[in-house]
């Protein structure tokens, strides 16, 4: 015989610690954020900026930033070897003028562009936004060129705003200059934060001169479509590679990717794959290592690169050419071996003074997205991570605009930047 409990249920509750008021002007009853208190300070004090509670097993935020990998001939003043991450522990050479955002806010200095991103983020104040770039948390994706056209600045990074990308461009058989100057107003219209022209055809050049000089919002380009047109793919080389990166950089282009973390070692990990490489840049890189019997040229003429990005301020979005085309790629060897290789990168970008943004997947399940997010995080350094959706599921071709805004919410929450 069972005998009835009649003691009381402890029906008392706890709530977690919270972040501020979700509602722009703290209206409304709700408690506060379940995101944690939004820890916006210079240097590795920061690095849990706007971040959300781990999940058992997430790993910690990178203890580096930017100020760790500074330029080789900077000098690090005497007694500042605990306290260096602010302008007044460096000596700079000679002569030196910061040319990026990310040199002047090394040197302390907050630029009109940085004014103009506080304006745009009112939760932010300039200091902060200055603290945030030389932290290498945030980027402000302003081509110098680009700015003497109509460019309004905007930042990318975990303390700002989550932004939005548009990709447009002209394609052999479809559009041209005229209507993709009509894509960009539509996608200015509807609130896009940056706008990519990934054109593969047609007059190139003409329509990317005229995207840039209509637009307010950054440009961002993938300079290998261009590379490749009119030529055999083997026959790409060192100075073809950097004179189209010089050129669209004297035409204004704010942001570039560039699939450098795609290595010669990294290719046995595809073959077991089910859907292989699908970002179309890491697979005519991976076609030229092959063909060629030689490393991804974009990884070996890094410094190079480097070199012509700061002399314009154009940012570095650094492409995941091995991100998974399908939920069984997802989180594999060659998705994570190319994430540390990013990682590489960041670090030899911060030294030449280039600001970076990191490109993510793809194609995650819902329950990996947090792990996804916070290794990036790990492994650049807080750098900015902008993700490709991620879409959750294979089988809704045509509604990719759900899925993503499924897996997008997720990522957004546990500190993507940028969604593409």
């Amino acid at each position: 015989m069972i005998t009835p409990n009649n003691s009381v249920s402890d029906r008392t509750y706890t709530l977690p610690p919270l972040g501020k008021n979700p509602s722009t002007q703290a209206q409304g009853t709700s408690p506060g954020s379940f995101s944690l208190l939004p820890k916006i300070a210079n240097g590795r004090v920061g690095r849990w900026t706007f971040a959300s509670p781990d999940t058992p097993g997430m790993p910690a935020p990178s203890e580096k930033t930017a100020w760790d990998f500074m330029p080789l001939d900077w000098t690090l003043k005497a007694g500042f070897e605990n306290d260096y991450e602010r302008a007044e522990a460096w000596d700079t050479p000679a002569g030196f003028k910061p040319v990026t955002q990310l040199e002047s806010a090394r040197c302390g200095i907050i630029t009109p562009e940085m004014k103009r991103v506080a304006e745009r983020e009112p939760h932010l104040t300039a200091e902060q936004v200055r603290d945030e770039v030389a932290s290498g948390r945030m980027i402000i994706p302003a081509n110098r060129v680009h700015l003497g056209y109509k460019l309004d600045p905007m930042c990318i990074g975990r303390a700002g705003k989550t932004k939005v990308n548009a990709n447009m461009g002209a394609s052999p058989v479809s559009s041209g200059t005229d209507e993709e100057v009509v894509k960009l107003q539509w996608a200015e219209k509807w609130g896009a934060d940056t706008v990519m022209d990934l054109s593969t055809g047609g007059n190139i050049d003409e329509c990317r001169k005229a995207i840039i000089q209509n637009s307010t919002v950054p440009i961002g380009t993938v300079p290998i479509y261009s590379m490749i047109i009119a030529r055999r793919l083997e026959d790409l080389d060192e100075a073809s590679i950097l004179q189209m990166l010089r050129h669209q950089a004297k035409q204004g282009v704010d942001y570039v990717t560039i699939h450098a973390g795609v290595l010669m070692e990294h290719l046995q990990f595809v073959k077991d794959r089910l859907i292989g490489i699908v970002s179309r840049g890491g697979s005519l890189l991976a076609k030229w290592m092959i063909l060629n019997k030689k490393q991804n040229p974009m990884y070996v003429l890094w410094e190079k690169i480097c070199d012509i990005m700061r002399e314009y301020d154009v940012s570095f979005s650094i492409g995941d050419g091995l991100r998974p085309g399908g939920l069984a790629d997802a989180t594999d060897q060659a998705q994570l071996a190319e994430l540390c290789t990013l990682g590489e990168l960041t670090e030899r970008a911060w030294r030449k003074g280039v600001q970076v943004m990191i490109e993510g997947p793809g194609h995650v399940p819902f329950d990996q997205i947090e792990f996804n997010m916070k290794l990036q995080r790990t492994l650049c350094h807080g750098a900015p991570f902008y993700v490709l959706g991620p879409l959750v599921t294979d089988i809704f071709p045509g509604y990719d605009h759900i899925t993503s805004c499924i897996g997008a919410t997720a990522a957004g929450y546990h500190g993507a930047s940028m969604l593409c």
